[in-house]
């Protein structure tokens, strides 16, 4: 029995998040939490909470033992990115992007 958690349209890079992502994919709960505790990646924090939002949800069936519980799949795919001007020199303007992410985790029983 797995559960799932996703936050979407989250303001971090999907590169920048994919390389927290990869850290706890296939670990065990309290490996994982400690990981993100000790990332010194800004986007560690989004993830972790999705992370503690799976491992609610999954305590919400009553069926899962939370404490057998192990990172099943954990992905970034990309989301809508916002289009931005930014003052550049002699009166132009560049584009750029702010980009978002939609972070999903999937936890199962060991």
């Amino acid at each position: 029995m797995e559960a799932t958690a996703t936050a979407k349209f989250m303001r971090v890079s999907p590169r920048k998040a994919r390389l927290v992502v990869d850290l706890i994919r296939g670990k065990k709960i309290a490996d994982a939490r400690t990981i993100l505790s000790l990332a010194k990646k800004a986007s560690a924090v989004t993830v972790k909470k999705v992370l503690d939002s799976a491992v609610a949800n999954a305590g919400q069936t009553g069926v899962i033992d939370v404490d057998t519980l192990y990172v099943k799949s954990a992905y970034v795919n990309c989301g809508a990115s916002q289009r931005r001007f930014r003052p550049a020199p002699m009166g132009r303007a560049h584009k750029y992007k702010r980009r978002t992410s939609h972070i999903t985790i999937v936890v199962d029983e060991a």
